[in-house]
């Protein structure tokens, strides 16, 4: 389900990939992750971010 997948917010992604919240913005406005924004909130999907991280090792680095 759709749903289950989305993560609200910056702490949240940062939660689920073991960065810091400044590591996640980073990595945002360097265009390096997938984000939806509405407003002023940040919406990852979960398995767009675990894609992100295998497939692009200096991500994690």
């Amino acid at each position: 389900m759709l749903s289950s997948d989305l993560l609200a917010g910056a702490s949240a992604a940062a939660r689920h990939t073991g960065l810091s919240e400044r590591a996640i913005y980073h990595l945002v406005y360097a265009g390096h992750l997938p984000v939806v924004r509405k407003g002023r909130r940040l919406y990852f999907r979960k398995s767009e971010l675990d894609t992100a991280f295998s497939a692009h090792t200096m991500l994690a680095a």
